[in-house]
């Protein structure tokens, strides 16, 4: 085992060397602007665009010509929030999103709200979940869109985003989701789903960063988009510039290769957290589980008949009473582990995702986010057990009245 470990993989993923494969042509020989069509290096740009298209839209059951690349999951949520605000500000005023949404979505969201627009921040339930019925309750005549991530970035929670299409569809209302995290790790089908336009980002799936794509469905509905950016006309004009082809590349094929290996990798993922759950809240009372319940799994990590998962399966939030978050991440030595969003890091406020869900402000500063990905080790998880527990304990000696109030086994609602 090398060191340090990485476990911190909702922030970022190391490159898969398959994908670093993939894209080393575009960056050497084959390094022609995808939008040459006079010669053979910009055919071979073009092709590899082409190819890159078709891979992202299949792991996601949406046409080719409705992905449109980007520099990544902020600007494709600025393009979608920002774009479908304007394009159809004569329609109607009215924005639903969410309390726990990344900042990405919440700071657009404020923007337009200084520029005269009106938005409904719905609250999630106790494990971070928001309702379909809750936002049928905030839907107005004026409502032009509901935004909602696909999963938490923070505590992992699946949102129903099927059910949330089925009533926004069923109004007339485009629906956006941020992906990014979901996408290519769990089922997302912007058809079954509903979904409108839907935001996702190359290095959270193992390809780098710099590059993602906003889905923008093309019919049934077809979505009308205000541009960013002008000048070129590339991707059907609403994200002119010379596109980056070997991130380009490189998304294709991680999203090929998620998608392809998804089911087999959320197994051993679900298998692993629940060794470090186990291990952890096996050590240490006092231990708080943040976000939805973990499921009910078999021995390889599949999920038990029946049981519903409405969590990531490499996602495991927890906090730790009297402890501070900070303080406990300088201790774990070795373990590269997040105390939220890595947007926030710096910080001192605690997590608005946190303290939506209704986790006091102690809890919310002593809580740890650990984010298993694609190389993750049993072996890496019991290192990680052993260095939280004795971080816990070295931390609680230094205040033995609080220490002493800590008592029972891990909260798992």
């Amino acid at each position: 085992m090398k060191l340090p470990i990485y476990l911190d993989n909702h922030a970022t993923t190391p490159v898969d060397p398959r994908v670093l494969d993939a894209m080393m042509p575009y960056l050497t020989t084959a390094f022609g602007n995808s939008g040459s069509r006079s010669h053979v290096f910009g055919w071979e740009a073009e092709a590899a665009v082409d190819e890159a298209r078709h891979q992202v839209a299949s792991a996601m059951n949406a046409a080719d010509k409705d992905v449109i690349f980007t520099s990544g999951a902020t600007e494709s949520n600025n393009l979608a929030i920002f774009g479908v605000a304007r394009a159809y500000s004569q329609k109607g005023d009215h924005i639903v999103t969410g309390k726990t949404e990344h900042h990405a979505v919440i700071d657009v969201c404020r923007t337009l709200e200084k520029e005269g627009f009106r938005v409904t921040y719905l609250d999630p339930d106790p494990t971070g979940r928001i309702s379909a019925e809750s936002v049928t309750e905030a839907l107005t005549d004026r409502t032009v869109l509901v935004t909602l991530m696909l999963a938490n970035n923070e505590i992992g929670t699946v949102h129903p985003i099927a059910e949330i299409g089925g009533v926004c569809r069923a109004r007339g209302i485009l629906f956006h989701t941020d992906a990014v995290q979901g996408f290519a790790k769990i089922p997302f089908d912007v058809e079954s789903m509903k979904v409108d336009l839907a935001s996702v980002s190359g290095h959270k799936i193992y390809a780098p960063k710099g590059v993602g794509a906003l889905y923008v469905r093309g019919r049934n509905p077809r979505v009308r988009l205000a541009p960013l950016f002008v000048g070129g006309g590339q991707e059907r004009g609403l994200r002119s510039g010379t596109l980056n082809v070997p991130g380009i590349a490189a998304l294709g094929k991680a999203s090929h290769i998620g998608l392809s290996e998804r089911d087999e990798e959320a197994s051993r993922l679900r298998a692993l957290r629940a060794r470090l759950l186990d291990g952890i809240s096996g050590a240490l009372p006092g231990v708080t589980l943040n976000g939805a319940p973990l499921p009910a799994i078999e021995p390889d990590g599949g999920l038990s008949p029946g049981e519903p998962e409405h969590r990531l399966p490499g996602n495991l939030n927890l906090s730790f009473a009297g402890v501070e978050g900070e303080a406990l991440l300088m201790g774990m030595k070795d373990v590269a582990v997040s105390s939220g969003s890595a947007c926030t890091s710096a910080s001192l406020q605690p997590s608005h995702v946190l303290k939506a869900v209704g986790v006091d402000d102690d809890l919310a500063h002593a809580s740890i986010r650990f984010g298993l990905g694609r190389f993750t080790t049993a072996e890496e998880i019991d290192f990680a057990v052993a260095a939280t527990t004795a971080a816990v304990r070295r931390l609680r000696e230094l205040s033995p009245m609080l220490s002493a109030r800590i008592a029972g086994p891990v909260d798992r609602a």
